[in-house]
């Protein structure tokens, strides 16, 4: 039953903005950006969303660094190592942020109730771009 309603709400929170969505399965990408001193936070975000009855329904959020590698658990690391644990882990509370944001957007059902994660303003910034591109294709 809390399933149901909260498939509801967020049904009911797309609608009450005045936006009316395809079903269907739709990409969006943040323009390339540059990082924070220290070369954090360079490259773009993916999202894949997921609308079904003008509810997103699935969601998934990847980070890319501007050649196009994927931003993973070896993200941070240098030569295959973590040569400096401060630096990896920096690097990685932006890739951990990226499935709580994607969780956050289908749990809440709209983009201003995803709060940003501490150390990762970046890749939030281009989780919003990136909903915004994929919702704009879904009109």
């Amino acid at each position: 039953m809390k399933k149901i309603f909260i498939i509801a709400a967020a049904a009911l929170m797309l609608t009450a903005c005045g936006s009316s969505y395809k079903d269907g399965t739709y990409e969006g990408r943040s323009e390339i950006r540059e990082g924070n001193e220290g070369g954090y936070g360079d490259g773009y975000g993916v999202v894949k969303l997921t609308i079904k009855d003008n509810t997103i329904t699935a969601c998934e959020y990847k980070t890319y660094q501007t050649d196009g590698t994927l931003k993973d658990e070896e993200y941070g690391k240098q030569n295959g190592e973590i040569a400096n644990a401060d630096f990896y882990n920096k690097a990685q509370r932006p890739v951990k942020a990226c499935d709580q944001y994607a969780a956050d957007l289908v749990a809440n059902g709209k983009l201003d109730a995803v709060d940003a994660v501490s150390g990762a303003t970046i890749t939030y910034d281009e989780f919003r771009e990136a909903v915004k591109d994929a919702l704009r294709q879904a009109k």
